[in-house]
């Protein structure tokens, strides 16, 4: 007598790696996603120039603050319509995506920040817009009753402003923890689902049948194994006549 011998199969914890490893899996390769980012962008230089609105004679002073809002909404536009170009070495496309102008609520004063791959243009971005916005200034002072006034010119940065390597690795790494634990958060909410329909599946009791009534075999209904076939009648030989 031949026997097959039974293969032992190993659990199933160790045959698939289990749901714990998405979340390292996650960290690292946002890791390492976020510090390529980080090493292949090349990094960018800012320089701020400050500007401030002071009021003409017999003028409002509280209308240089009014004024000084509206001279941040349109310094871009200002400086592509006057000689910022030509004092940057810049296109007004530049001017108008590398800078851009921030006001304070309680001074009449204007930063005008500019953003480049090289310290030294980031540097003439920002002046040209200041002497631009003090250029135009002066030409409408007349109707406004206030003028825009160089305050501080902009200083050549010595350290870029964009996240280094390290830091966009970190933010990575971050990021994809956090989908990571999402994912985990989902998929055993599936799992369980489907384990407790397989479950209830499994576990349904069958219909008890009334009293009284015969089992029947699987697959038929009671009510056709309780109504007897009709019996055929029997042929009995009529006597005949004498």
């Amino acid at each position: 007598m031949n026997t097959t011998p039974t293969r032992s199969f190993p659990p199933a914890g160790l045959r698939r790696p289990g749901r714990w490893a998405v979340l390292p899996a996650a960290v690292l390769a946002g890791a390492v996603l976020g510090g390529g980012y980080g090493a292949l962008k090349t990094p960018q230089y800012a320089a701020i120039s400050y500007v401030i609105v002071v009021p003409a004679e017999k003028s409002d002073p509280a209308a240089a603050l009014g004024f000084a809002q509206a001279y941040g909404r349109v310094a871009t536009d200002i400086a592509v319509t006057g000689d910022a170009q030509v004092w940057a070495g810049v296109t007004a496309d530049t001017l108008r995506r590398s800078v851009q102008a921030a006001t304070s609520p309680d001074a009449p004063m204007i930063s005008i920040t500019a953003r480049s791959e090289k310290p030294a243009k980031a540097v003439s971005m920002a002046d040209g817009v200041a002497r631009a916005l003090v250029l135009n200034s002066s030409h409408v002072a007349g109707s406004t009753g206030v003028k825009v006034v160089q305050f501080s010119r902009a200083t050549k940065p010595v350290a870029p402003v964009s996240p280094s390597a390290p830091l966009s690795a970190l933010v990575g790494a971050c990021a994809g923890g956090l989908l990571g634990g999402l994912v985990l958060l989902v998929r055993p909410k599936r799992g369980t689902a489907r384990g407790e329909a397989r479950h209830s599946r499994q576990t349904t009791p069958a219909t008890p049948a009334a009293p009284g009534t015969p089992a029947t075999p699987s697959g038929t209904s009671p009510a056709s194994a309780a109504v007897p076939a009709p019996a055929v009648a029997s042929h009995q030989p009529e006597p005949e006549a004498v």
